[in-house]
């Protein structure tokens, strides 16, 4: 079930690379994948909310006739809560589950927010000011995935660092395949503080956010996962919005040492290669009596698993147990894989997070399951996956803010950098950059350089 690679083996860098191969693991053919995306774009741009209407019918097998129909009211957001909290007492603790794991992940984006830099400036000594603004996006849509399964942690997730980023308006877009959807999505949103929630799912739903229609409203960016027609649906629409990542199957890499719970380690792994079977799960570690155990742990844990078919597809298709000289070596290895989750399970693991470069997000102790940051303990979990981690940065408050360059330039810095300017423009071929530039040496320009009266510490 869990192929064993050494790193002492000959061949281990070339296994390694076979394991890491990060195609299309969902085995899809990509340009039939990117025309069908490009057609649905393309009749959503076109017939707008007619479209989404058909698309819908189509895809979700929904009985409808108008697009007003696939805005989810206020008032049955409202309705969501009161049902989970009404309906029993496992419902109720759902709804309490969700506000407990609310307020944490809104806590750890309140402390993000504090440590992004605000507005700064920097006065020069001739009088020029330089510096930044920030600002958070308008408007933003956050997809959330709800095909096979409802992902109310989803919706926490991406809503709510949009909320605390101050963006004036969110919208969710969320299948409802033959109609449902339950309330603890709905509830979810709620009390992420979502303003507006439509049931549209698919590269629809992506085309529909970013060039709207007269139901849906666009968006400046577009942030959650989704399946491939959604990834490749982001890709195409990128540049007409922004978006956060291209994300792929799940994984997780767990270091572990010779102190470790085989059981615990074998359900982490499970955890992931639940998700579905192109799911990648990797333990690394410095013992071979632990691989060994590894092995035996997940043999005999399996088929106690609801979903051990997928599980059983993913381990074998993509997951390995990866033997190590040490635990250096061990991160070494997760660096290269640059995992979306890293679990460092080892009796010390403050010793090696120094260490890691590339993790989407880093799990330090053995009580520090990657499941609990999936749902609760407030660091996001929408990650890079593919290896991205070696480039980009967890879904968070910084992904819906913006900054904008601020230059006051005084007549004496003027007098000085357009000498400059008109040198490099020259250079450049470009004349009316350099004229441009020359205009300002030695004139006034009937002002003061930018610094009006009362106008000196406004910026």
């Amino acid at each position: 079930m869990l192929t064993v690679l050494d790193s002492g083996d000959a061949n281990f860098d070339r296994d390694l690379a076979r394991l890491l191969q990060r195609g299309d693991r969902a085995g899809a053919d990509a340009a039939a994948l990117e025309a069908e995306v490009a057609g649905i774009i393309r009749a959503v741009r076109e017939r707008g909310d007619a479209a989404l209407v058909e698309f819908t019918a189509r895809f979700d097998h929904r009985d409808i006739s108008r697009a007003a129909q696939l805005e989810v009211p206020r008032a049955t957001l409202d309705a969501a809560v009161e049902a989970l909290e009404s309906e029993s007492a496992e419902s109720a603790a759902l709804a309490d589950a969700l506000r407990a794991a609310a307020a944490r992940i809104t806590q750890f984006h309140e402390l993000e927010a504090e440590q992004l830099r605000r507005d700064w400036r920097f006065d020069a000594p001739d009088g020029t000011r330089l510096g930044q603004r920030v600002t958070a996006l308008q408007r933003v849509g956050v997809y959330v995935p709800g095909g096979q399964a409802a992902y109310p942690s989803s919706a926490l997730m991406t809503v709510i660092p949009a909320k605390v980023a101050g963006v004036d308006e969110v919208i969710m877009t969320v299948p409802a395949p033959r109609g449902e959807l339950g309330s603890a999505v709905l509830a979810a949103a709620k009390l992420a503080g979502v303003d507006r929630v439509f049931t549209v799912g698919g590269a629809q739903a992506v085309a529909a956010l970013a060039y709207s229609t007269a139901k849906v409203p666009g968006v400046d960016k577009i942030v959650g996962p989704g399946g491939r027609h959604v990834t490749e649906a982001k890709r195409q629409v990128f540049g007409k919005v922004g978006i956060d990542m291209l994300a792929g199957p799940s994984e997780v890499a767990v270091v572990c040492d010779a102190a470790a719970d085989p059981d615990w380690v074998a359900m982490d792994l499970f955890a992931q290669a639940e998700h579905d079977r192109h799911a990648q799960a990797v333990a690394i570690t410095d013992s071979a009596a632990m691989a060994a155990a590894i092995r035996d742990s997940a043999a005999r844990l399996l088929p106690q698993m609801a979903r051990r078919e997928i599980i059983a597809q993913a381990l074998a298709e993509h997951g390995a147990i990866i033997t190590v000289a040490d635990l250096e070596q061990a991160v070494a290895v997760a660096n290269r894989i640059a995992p979306e989750h890293l679990e460092l399970m080892v009796a010390r693991p403050r010793a090696l997070i120094g260490k890691v470069r590339h993790a989407g997000a880093i799990f330090a102790g053995a009580h520090s399951a990657e499941v609990l940051g999936d749902y609760c303990a407030g660091p996001n979990h929408v990650l890079p996956t593919a290896g991205a981690a070696r480039f980009a940065s967890p879904l968070g408050v910084a992904d819906f803010r913006k900054t904008s360059n601020l230059l006051e330039v005084s007549c004496a810095g003027a007098a000085e950098m357009a000498k400059i300017a008109a040198a490099l423009a020259r250079a450049e071929g470009l004349d009316a950059h350099a004229r441009a530039a020359e205009y300002r040496l030695g004139g006034d320009g009937g002002g003061d350089g930018g610094h009006g009266a009362g106008d000196a510490d406004s910026a």
